[in-house]
């Protein structure tokens, strides 16, 4: 588990990161996410040591990185795909960091073939595709078996093969009891791997929540239903707090009940349903929303868009 409490990093009078908390949870994949300059790579530094807070403090598994006797095995990160010796084959380098860590020649074995790389094992990093740096990253991540592993952008550069790869792999390491930590642009891929969210923007938490929760009030909540029998089912569903619209003649909107509990209703009295959903929007849509005023670099309008105005 990773414990940040009022985490703070400053730079001279600039503030990176500003009274952070969260928590990544073990058993959960926790997307980590923000717009470029939003301190998040400064956060995933100081969570393994490679800086230091300027107030707070981040623990993983209740200890702070550099009071791990042997921090490789607590927890795996790729940070930086390319810094690999350019020189160093695959295999290489995994046994470089296998016998500064104590951990098993074996070992290295496994995570090559875990990571797809048996047929490259003995090749050069510096001829490495994009792709096939970020799988020697995750191998050198997942090397000691780690109780924590934590990846930023581990998508980039794979084909769809090793995007499927990653989204299985993320999952059933945190099936296994362990902590995922994963940042990243792709909001699609976000929303099919994580449990959790932690959403930070200049430095700040915009929010802690499940990506359920996160998309359905964005989306302003309500569930979608579509019956032939809607007078019937507004009457069987007023009650406190609950406010039934409706869009056409066969549809309701329906928020104070959520989608079981309308569908138990509706099978009780033997109402016939064609659509029962969640009202939401998609992940990147509420990412957006949440963060458009936190945006550091926001792009101006294609020239499309000004010949529309």
């Amino acid at each position: 588990m990773i414990e940040a409490r009022e985490l703070t990093k400053r730079y001279g009078d600039k503030t990176v990161v500003d009274n952070l908390s969260f928590t990544a949870k073990a058993g959960e994949v926790t997307g980590f996410l923000g717009p470029n300059g939003a301190g998040k790579s400064t956060t995933m530094r100081m969570i393994i040591g490679l800086d230091s807070p300027t107030r707070g403090s981040v623990t993983a598994n209740g200890r702070s990185y550099a009071k791990h006797a042997a921090p490789l095995h607590e927890i795996g990160s790729l940070l930086e795909a390319e810094s690999v010796h350019p020189g160093r084959s695959a295999v290489n380098h995994l046994t470089a960091l296998a016998h500064t860590h104590g951990i098993p020649r074996r070992r290295v074995d496994e995570v090559i073939e875990l990571a797809g790389l048996t047929s490259v094992a003995g090749k050069r990093e510096g001829a490495f595709s994009l792709g096939m740096g970020q799988r020697l990253g995750i191998a050198s991540a997942l090397l000691a078996d780690p109780a924590i592993v934590m990846l930023d952008e581990p998508v980039n550069g794979l084909d769809p093969e090793g995007v499927l790869w990653v989204r299985n792999l993320l999952r059933g390491l945190a099936d296994e009891g362990r902590a995922v930590m994963l940042s990243s642009h792709l909001m699609s891929e976000t929303a099919l791997i994580a449990d959790h969210l932690v959403i930070i923007g200049r430095g700040r938490l915009l929010a802690d929540t499940t990506v359920d929760d996160f998309t359905r009030e964005a989306g302003g909540g309500g569930v979608r239903v579509a019956t032939t029998e809607s007078r019937r089912l507004r009457s069987l569903l007023a009650g406190p707090d609950v406010t039934v619209s409706s869009s056409s003649a066969d549809e309701l909107l329906v928020t104070g009940r959520d989608a079981r509990e309308i569908g138990a209703i509706a099978a009780q009295h033997g109402v016939a349903l064609y659509e029962l959903t969640p009202r939401a929007v998609s992940l990147e849509a509420a990412f957006m929303d949440l963060t458009r005023d936190v945006v550091e670099y926001q792009s101006g309008p294609t020239g499309t868009e000004r010949k529309a105005a």
